[in-house]
């Protein structure tokens, strides 16, 4: 099969997938993301999300789609910081794990349930105040507002490619030996609109084709009736990814620690690498395209940070839980602003 089948499976089939399974986000999982770094990251994507709100006009009813929605740490802190738009306010926790959509309603005012197509395209025309949240496996069409997705194409299946220089390109596909599973390398053909890109890269060096994260950029931004769909991760261009030695860029990880070898016992942890920004950009060139420190710097971190020291400051001698999570503000910005960590994720939209 294709590394991209046995990605595919490792991750998400339901017996042995990884996000099936055990695998989880957060500080008692086996890996941090921006939401769970702590609830600043929530705030400061809440006024990005007013910021969109009030320049579709103030709608009635506003949807926020996040796509790889985890166990619904991002709804919560978006949830918890109360945004301008929070009346209009429609958020639909889209995940592939049935395992953690149930995690979805904890601790979570305006729980709607997990919705198949037919709740969605309720849930998404009801008006009423707000906000409302709910889960499905299925992300809708015909939304006015945002689609979103953090650290979400990384972990969408891909295949691993290379070229002779002379527009011949093989892929390393996986097939059963004798002690396991290995690498077998194969003739390949790649999609025409990704040619250009990936024969940028050095002749003979492995890169990932991100055909299914291309997929589904181009299926996000059909969903869009009127707003933008918004793509937070670790990325690069394809030329850069592939110049990394012995395949850096291919990782794994388990417990918060980097793991094993991709095709060692399927399922144990997850499979993630850097996304090219340049394979994305041949669905349609990004309105937008920044690095994470950036986009939250413009977004109003500082201001945030400092008012939260003020709080901490004023609160110290007798410390309330505010006073306490005002104070979290300084490390959770330095972590979510780190050079060569989660500061430098690329930020990408598309207006549609």
């Amino acid at each position: 099969m294709s590394f991209a089948q046995y990605m595919d499976i490792a991750l998400y089939d339901e017996s042995i997938g990884f996000y099936a399974t055990t695998g989880r986000a957060g500080r008692r999982g086996d890996f941090l993301t921006s939401p769970e770094v702590g609830p600043l990251f929530g705030a400061l994507l809440a006024r990005r999300l007013d910021e969109e709100w009030f320049a579709l006009g103030s709608p009635e009813v506003f949807v926020v789609v996040e796509c790889g929605a985890g166990p619904g740490t991002l709804a919560r802190s978006i949830a918890f910081a109360a945004p301008e738009c929070a009346s209009a306010l429609r958020y639909v926790m889209v995940e592939r794990s049935a395992e953690q959509r149930a995690l979805h309603a904890v601790h979570l005012d305006g729980w709607m349930g997990d919705l198949d197509a037919g709740g969605l395209n309720t849930f998404m025309r009801v008006a009423g105040p707000g906000p409302r949240f709910s889960s499905s496996p299925i992300a809708p069409y015909g939304v006015t507002g945002v689609v979103l997705a953090n650290e979400l194409l990384d972990n969408l299946a891909f295949d691993i490619v290379r070229h002779d220089g002379s527009g011949n390109f093989e892929r390393l596909d996986v097939h059963h030996a004798e002690d396991g599973l290995e690498f077998e390398v194969v003739p390949a053909e790649v999609p025409i609109a990704l040619v250009s890109v990936l024969s940028q890269a050095a002749a003979g060096e492995w890169m990932p084709l991100h055909e299914h994260a291309v997929q589904w950029l181009a299926a996000a931004i059909d969903r869009v009736e009127c707003g933008v769909v918004i793509v937070i991760d670790y990325g690069a261009t394809t030329a850069e990814i592939a110049a990394r030695s012995e395949m850096g860029w291919l990782r794994t990880f388990a417990d918060q620690e980097r793991g094993g070898h991709p095709l060692d016992a399927p399922g144990a942890w997850d499979i993630t690498t850097d996304v090219a920004v340049d394979q994305l950009a041949t669905v349609m060139e990004p309105t937008v395209l920044t690095t994470q420190r950036e986009f939250l710097k413009r977004l109003g971190i500082d201001q945030l940070v400092e008012e939260g020291r003020r709080i901490w400051i004023e609160h110290a001698s007798a410390p309330d839980v505010a006073a306490l999570r005002a104070r979290s503000r300084i490390g959770e910005a330095e972590a979510l602003l780190e050079p060569s960590g989660l500061g430098d994720f690329v930020v990408l939209e598309w207006r549609k």
